[in-house]
């Protein structure tokens, strides 16, 4: 299992630079889309998009090869309109191709680096669950311009 916790500083997360807001940190925020999402199933077909937005502005999550992978399945996925059984099945097949994803390396000992980001949960968060699915419509938008490309050759 991956350990998602953020660390903040000075009320901001390290990674993405997200603010903390109403006494919630960056992965506190994350987690009331999640919720969103049961509720509607429109909101819950984004979850992929969801997800990945986050994870892709949260390197320390993953493995170097694992974030690789990430955005490579991101960017792919965006680029080429992909719906999401088809994104469910290329990622089993990239999967399958690098050994370890997740971080292994506890929480508190990882290597974070800020990457400011145009937009990131704060801005989900602070829309709503009204605002939701036009917001990560427009997070994964502003995450695919922001996003380095990967070198798609193997």
């Amino acid at each position: 299992m991956v350990d998602n916790s953020t660390v903040m500083e000075s009320g901001r997360c390290t990674e993405c630079g997200a603010r903390g807001v109403d006494g919630f940190s960056c992965y506190d925020l994350f987690g009331f889309p999640l919720t969103w999402e049961h509720n509607n199933p429109e909101l819950y077909a984004l979850h992929f998009w969801l997800v990945s937005c986050y994870m892709i502005q949260h390197p320390s999550n993953f493995t170097h090869e694992g974030y690789q992978l990430l955005v490579r399945l991101f960017t792919e996925a965006y680029d080429n309109d992909w719906d999401t059984p088809y994104i469910l099945k290329k990622n089993r097949e990239l999967v399958s191709h690098v050994g370890k994803i997740a971080n292994s390396t506890p929480n508190e000992l990882r290597k974070r680096s800020l990457k400011q980001w145009s937009m990131t949960i704060e801005d989900i968060y602070l829309g709503g669950e009204e605002q939701a699915i036009s917001n990560i419509l427009k997070w994964r938008e502003r995450v695919r311009s922001e996003v380095t490309p990967i070198d798609h050759s193997d």
